[in-house]
């Protein structure tokens, strides 16, 4: 599972996974009720935390680090405009690194 912070990282993530993987959203703030609601959804699994990299994705991604000490950390590179406006290339390359290969849909590299 990889949790991310807004619908559009979720929408962005998903044309580039495997519907084995499920994204879930915190929705941009993290209160008791949508923490709590996380942890059921995770359970046990593996979690993989992919928040922007600001002041609100740091904070969050706080939250959840103490929420989930396991949990895999992808981060974008600091000028990219969160996960939603992070080149393909990029957020790929993330997702490779975490091991998340077999779960990737690579785009078609020829045009024609």
């Amino acid at each position: 599972m990889i949790v991310v912070e807004g619908k559009n990282d979720r929408s962005r993530l998903k044309r580039l996974l495997t519907s084995e993987i499920t994204i879930l959203c915190t929705y941009g703030t993290l209160n008791t009720d949508r923490l709590e609601e996380l942890k059921q959804k995770i359970g046990d699994q593996p979690v993989y935390l992919f928040m922007d990299n600001d002041a609100s994705g740091k904070k969050i991604r706080g939250i959840l680090r103490d929420a989930f000490p396991d949990a895999e950390h992808l981060y974008t590179r600091r000028g990219y405009a969160g996960v939603e406006g992070t080149p393909d290339e990029y957020l790929i390359q993330q997702l490779e690194k975490a091991g998340l290969d077999p779960y990737i849909l690579y785009p078609d590299p020829s045009p024609f």
